[in-house]
Order: C-alpha cells, then structure tokens, then sequence
C-alpha cells in the first residue's frame, strides 16, 4: 500500500492509511441500508424470484406451487443456511464479527457457503423441469464463490461485488434470448443498484475501488465459465 504524508506537530510524516473522509450521518445511514438489503446472502433470491414472478419466461407452465417451492429451495440454500451458519461461527467465536470485517474471517464462510452452493447446483441439474438457466445461474453463484475464496487468498475481495456481478452478468446473458424482450429495463436497474452498492461500501470504507471492482469481474467471468460450460 502506497505511503500518504501528513502534518504533525512532529513535522511531516507518513501514514500506512489515508484517513476516512468524513460522511454525512444521513449518507452513511442510507449506505448501510443498501450495503443490507443488497447483501450478498439475498442477491441469488432477488434474481430468482425475478425470473419465478418478474419475467417468468422460463417457467412458462409452472403451477403457483411449484414457483414457491423453486423460491423456498433457493431461500435455504443461499440465504438461510450462510446465515445460520456464520452465527454459528461467531458463537464458537471461530470469526470476530458476523460482519466479516477481516479478510481471515472470511476463509470459513466462503467454505461452507461453497457446499451449500454445489449442493442446490447439484439437485437443481437433476431434476426434471428445472429450465437451464437456473442451473447456469447456479454454477455460476458456485464459480463466482470458488474464486472469491481463492482471490480471499491476496486480499479482501468484496462479496457485494461478486454477488452484484454475477447477478448483473447473467441478467445480460438473459438479454441476448429473443423470449425475454423486457429485461432491458431491469438490467439498467441492475446496473444502477450495482453502482450505487459499490458507492456505498467506499463510503463505509469497508472497501477500496480495486477490492469492489475485482469483486465484480470475478461475478461476471463465472457467468461467463458457467454458460460456456453447461
């Protein structure tokens, strides 16, 4: 990391660390609220609930029930167990924050939320009427989850922007199908909120550009792997 100077009374000097700029309490409160309700652990059941409810040119047939079971099985394996099992991690006191402020914190949960993601992978690429989409989607969110374990190695990746890039990428290989002919506007949403979540987690100082926007090819390149190899 690059050396900032500053002025003491003790004359000119370095720091390791530029100081925060101050934010507004406002901003801040705002940047928080983004920085939640774009957490990683609900991002995969945004889109899928989009693709069950939204734009459900891929489950052209599907019973009311069958999309709330999709969505339940989705809600388990992406949300409820990362969840369940971080606090877990934090009773045992085996991390130091459910915030994952630390890049060593992150090595366990990036472990087991990569079981939770094969597995829902996994049964997904099994059964029968389960439109291959979803199954890129979700070896995608397991590739992109493999190499933010892997690049967790060198630094603090941010998970927002791999969560973001992948949602991102794959609502713009959604685009490129003549079925789904009003995705267009959702995508620019999803870029939109893509930025404004990177905005924020500067404004928190939880990241630097290059950790967000590293976070965000990593998304998108197992987009990419994904479709190419299914």
């Amino acid at each position: 990391m690059s050396k900032q100077l500053f002025i003491s009374p003790q004359g000119l000097q370095q720091a390791d660390e530029q100081p925060p700029y101050p934010v507004h309490p406002i901003l801040k409160l705002f940047a928080n609220f983004l920085s939640y309700l774009f957490h990683p652990v609900f991002v995969p059941i945004y889109v899928i609930a989009f693709l069950l409810f939204v734009e459900p040119f891929l489950f052209v047939g599907a019973s009311g029930p069958e999309k709330m079971l999709t969505l339940g099985r989705a809600f388990i394996n992406y949300t409820f167990f990362p969840v369940i099992s971080v606090l877990l991690l934090k009773g045992l006191n085996l991390i130091s924050s459910i915030k994952l402020k630390e890049r060593k914190d992150r090595i366990i949960p990036f472990i087991i939320c990569n079981i939770w993601y094969f597995w829902i992978w996994y049964v997904w690429r099994g059964l029968p009427g389960v439109p291959n989409y979803l199954v890129v989607f979700a070896f995608s969110v397991f590739l992109a989850s493999s190499i933010g374990l892997l690049s967790n190695i060198y630094l603090k990746i941010s998970m927002h922007g791999i969560g973001l890039g992948t949602a991102t990428a794959f609502l713009c290989l959604l685009s490129f199908d003549p079925s789904s002919a009003n995705i267009t506007i959702y995508l620019a949403l999803a870029m939109l909120i893509t930025g404004l979540v990177g905005t924020s987690r500067l404004l928190l100082s939880a990241h630097t550009p290059r950790e967000y926007y590293l976070g965000l090819g990593v998304g998108m390149l197992a987009v990419i792997i994904a479709n190419w190899v299914i």
